[in-house]
């Protein structure tokens, strides 16, 4: 790019904030302006469904530069952009235009569209959805939990250690069983099933009971499940609404490059989960990847691609990597290992400590492991080793 006088970063994130921080890093000397929803400035994510949910107040701050490096926008959405004009249009009614744009606007929440009362219903994805919800998980409130994800596994296990009566309904056959497998998600569901969470699989919610408030829930099977508070933890959907009418792929996400340019656009980068980006260290295919790590990953390459720098031969290649608290324990794993096709436990037991590695046609593409961090850091330099990009078959 050349004659950069302003960068606009749209989303507020941890995504947002690095790469803001990367830019200044990389002696861009020019206008920043960080524009973002919330009224909160960036925090951490992953906190949310753990350590605020169970009341604490810390693991959400950030260290930063941020202040410094950019003009703040806050509680002020992206409404519409004309990537041909490079305009932003602000809810406000403001306008920025720009010579650098970065996506970093993330997901929201995916809201089942159930009938019936609204109040007692609630999702976990920002700072102040986790704490309406930790108001509300007082001993003795029936909670159920739509979904059997990491997320709706986390906030199961925070809502019976405060005393509530937890029931997780899910479709799926074992809880977190597209990225764990199926093996390790029974067994996780013991371990929750012994702290007295109670699992309905192989089901789904058809509509609401009650009057203003909830009552109820019920269920595809018939049943009538008591319920003071609902939980939607069903997955999100990218937030890319303000970037229709300009002819990009926003089918789940937005597509780039490995660079994490926007298709057609050398002037536009994406960063953190809403980016759709192959990764030679997996495959060619463009793939969302919603992982803490990933976010700060992606954006220093988008803030090295706006600023013409290129990653060199090998391309673009982060591990990904995540944890989650659950149950009383540590879940850690890198690289993709719900592409896995293969499953093979190397060390412990899955009733215990664990270590599996993950395999796509024979080659290794994550690492899962409870405790044994020995042996999760050995799997995990073997994924850092390969080189070549695995089989996309």
């Amino acid at each position: 790019m050349k004659s950069v006088q302003r960068i606009v970063v749209v989303g507020a994130s941890l995504a947002g904030l690095r790469c803001t921080e990367a830019l200044r890093a990389e002696g861009f000397g020019g206008e920043v302006v960080l524009v973002g929803e919330e009224r909160h400035g960036p925090y951490n994510r992953p906190p949310l469904s753990k350590a605020v949910l169970a009341g604490a107040a810390g693991g959400l701050e950030l260290e930063t530069t941020g202040e410094r490096a950019a003009e703040w926008r806050l509680g002020v959405p992206a409404t519409e952009v004309s990537l041909a004009a490079r305009r932003l249009q602000l809810a406000d009614g403001g306008e920025l235009g720009y010579d650098g744009l970065v996506v970093a606007t993330g997901l929201r929440p995916r809201r089942l569209p159930l009938p019936g009362p609204r109040r007692g219903r609630h999702v976990v994805r920002t700072l102040d959805d986790a704490r309406n919800l930790a108001a509300a998980l007082r001993p003795g409130a029936r909670v159920t939990v739509l979904g059997a994800s990491f997320i709706a596994c986390e906030i199961a296990s925070v809502a019976v250690d405060a005393g509530c009566s937890v029931t997780i309904v899910a479709p799926e056959a074992e809880p977190m069983a597209a990225v764990l497998g199926a093996e390790l998600g029974a067994a996780l569901r013991r371990r929750h099933e012994a702290r007295g969470v109670e699992f309905r699989l192989g089901t789904v919610a058809s509509k609401c009971d009650g009057g203003e408030t909830l009552r109820a829930v019920v269920l595809s099977d018939g049943t009538d499940l008591p319920t003071d508070l609902l939980v939607e933890a069903v997955g999100c959907t990218p937030a890319v609404d303000w970037l229709e009418d300009n002819g990009l792929d926003l089918s789940d996400g937005v597509l780039c490059d490995n660079r994490l340019r926007v298709q057609g656009h050398e002037d536009v980068v994406a960063a953190g989960d809403v980016a759709r980006f192959p990764n030679p260290l997996i495959d060619d295919v463009p793939r969302r990847v919603e992982h803490w790590t990933m976010a700060v990953d992606t954006a220093r390459q988008a803030a090295l691609t706006l600023l013409g720098r290129t990653p060199g031969p090998a391309g673009f290649r982060p591990l990904p990597g995540f944890w989650s608290d659950q149950a009383g324990l540590r879940i850690q794993a890198f690289g993709s290992p719900a592409l896995a096709d293969a499953r093979e436990v190397v060390a412990g037991d899955l009733d215990g400590d664990v270590a599996i590695a993950c395999h796509r046609t024979g080659r290794l593409i994550g690492a899962v492991a409870i405790g044994r961090r020995r042996d999760l850091i050995g799997l995990r330099k073997r994924l850092l080793d390969e080189r070549s990009p695995l089989a996309t078959t």
